[in-house]
């Protein structure tokens, strides 16, 4: 069932959760990458969600399929003023939208949605919340707004740990640095742990293996359909093929392994655009291959695009399929992904890679564990 903002009550109380399952609100869901980390047993299991809220319609279809939990689609802080009837729950998830903070943004100063951690804090306030993770860009570590939130953290009674991450150091076959704020309830919960690196950078560390490498999660696929689709019904068809002009596959052709757009200006300067030609600095991904044996950069939601960024299979002469990209991002081939072929590139692309939100869920079921243990003694 979808809810929209303008209901003014949401029935979501009489929800029964399976036994020894924790209560989660995700906010921000998009489609629920972060959703995926906490409740599904691959990656930590242990939560269930209860709610979901997100202004894309699409994702929260999405979220709909893949869990069966109440939402809200629309504008968090258009339904928090509807007076809505808030879950309880243990704990409060989610990402306030980060562009306001992103190094794209180039007018950051006065982006309205540098202040949607506020709704996020209130919800935590209102639906008992004992813990709430928040996901962001490393860059609001240098915003005003960083303080403003650890300080409505500590009136709430809120002691917090944060961290900027890196999401190949939890397994995922991408190289995405992004900072994760953990709060507890003071008296309540002991404070957690940080999420606990699963693989390494060093080839010959002992303890840990080392960073996924693109081949190990796509390498199996075989060659995309050769035809593109308008709405994409899950699991096989996320992998399309499309059909290239014959420029567009001319340049594919003349960018080697591992090669940007230097080497297209280099090797077929006739059809190369003349803006990269005349900007001879910079933008080393630019309509860049992948690399077989390493991860892959940070998959942001027009990866279809190999102008947008290093988007180029490593060997085929064609951009990453959303297939790819998925199983780059972290998500299952089962994930139910609804939606158009865009729409379900901005859901890849906005999500938190499931592997990096179970190391999360981890260290949260843990805490949240270890005081029901106690209090039950």
């Amino acid at each position: 069932m979808s809810y929209t903002p303008a209901m003014k009550k949401i029935s979501v109380m009489h929800i029964k959760m399976p036994p020894n399952k924790f209560r989660v609100i995700d906010l921000f869901s998009g489609a629920g990458g972060m959703t995926l980390g906490f409740t599904d047993d691959r990656f930590c299991g242990g939560f269930e969600c209860v709610l979901s809220v997100d202004n894309d319609a699409a994702a929260m279809r999405t979220h709909e399929r893949a869990y069966s939990a109440p939402g809200v689609v629309g504008n968090i802080e258009d339904w928090l003023q509807t007076s809505p009837e808030i879950p309880p729950a243990d704990v409060i998830i989610g990402g306030p939208p980060c562009q306001g903070f992103s190094l794209l943004n180039k007018n950051r100063t006065g982006d309205g949605r540098r202040a949607l951690w506020e709704p996020y804090m209130d919800v935590v306030e209102q639906s008992g919340a004992r813990m709430f993770v928040m996901e962001n860009v490393p860059e609001l570590l240098r915003s005003s707004e960083f303080s403003d939130i650890q300080a409505r953290a500590s009136s709430m009674e809120f002691d917090t740990i944060f961290e900027v991450v890196n999401t190949a150091d939890y397994g995922v076959a991408q190289t995405r640095k992004r900072l994760i704020i953990i709060g507890w309830k003071k008296g309540l919960i002991e404070a957690p742990e940080l999420p606990v690196k699963t693989h390494s950078k060093n080839v010959d560390d002992r303890f840990l293996p080392p960073w996924r490498s693109v081949k190990e999660v796509i390498g199996d696929l075989p060659d995309p359909v050769g035809v593109e689709i308008r709405e994409c019904e899950p699991p096989l068809n996320l992998h399309f093929g499309r059909t290239p002009t014959e420029k567009s596959l001319a340049r594919y052709k003349a960018v080697p392994p591992g090669g940007n757009r230097f080497d297209l200006q280099r090797n077929a300067p006739e059809i190369t655009p003349a803006c990269w030609i005349r900007k001879t600095s910079g933008g080393t991904d630019l309509f860049g291959r992948l690399w077989w044996d390493r991860p892959s950069v940070t998959i942001r939601t027009e990866f279809f695009k190999p102008e947008k960024g290093r988007y180029l299979h490593p060997e085929k002469h064609r951009p990453i399929t959303h297939r790819e990209a998925a199983r780059i991002m972290g998500f299952p081939d089962d994930f139910p992904f609804q939606g158009t072929k865009i729409e379900i590139a901005r859901q890849i692309g906005n999500a938190v890679p499931p592997l990096l939100a179970g190391a999360i869920a981890k260290v949260v079921l843990k805490a949240l564990s270890a005081k029901a243990q106690t209090k039950a003694a």
